[in-house]
C-alpha cells in the first residue's frame, strides 16, 4: 500500500511542545543526500490518518516537502507515543534509494 503525505520543513529554533499544542507532530527524514536528515512538522489530523493505515517498516510512503522541492518514496521507521495518553509526539522516515538499471 501506497500512500501520500504533504509535510513542512521545521522552522528554525521552533520548539517541540509548542509544536504540539498548535497541531503540529515533530517529524524526521533520514537519508537524504547521504546522511543528511531534515526536521519536520506534519498536521497532526494527517498523522492520525497516516497511522490507521500504515505499519511501520511495512508501508511506503510518498512524502512531500512543501517548503524545498524534494519528494519521495519514504518508510516510516519510528512511531513515538506519549506512554499515558498513547498519543504520537514524533515520527522517523527513512528514505529508499532509488536504483536506476
Amino acid at each position: 500500500m501506497e500512500m501520500m503525505v504533504e509535510c513542512q520543513k521545521r522552522p528554525e529554533g521552533s520548539k517541540t511542545k509548542a509544536l504540539r499544542r498548535s497541531g503540529e507532530i515533530p517529524a524526521n527524514l533520514y537519508g537524504h543526500k547521504g546522511t543528511e536528515s531534515i526536521s519536520l512538522v506534519i498536521n497532526a489530523k494527517t498523522v492520525e490518518r497516516l497511522l490507521k493505515k500504515a505499519s511501520v517498516n511495512n508501508t511506503l510512503i510518498d512524502l512531500k516537502i512543501n517548503d524545498i522541492p524534494w519528494q519521495g518514496q519514504t518508510l516510516l521507521r519510528e512511531v513515538q507515543a506519549h506512554p499515558a495518553t498513547g498519543q504520537p509526539f514524533h515520527l522517523s522516515f527513512l528514505q529508499l534509494q532509488v536504483t536506476v538499471k
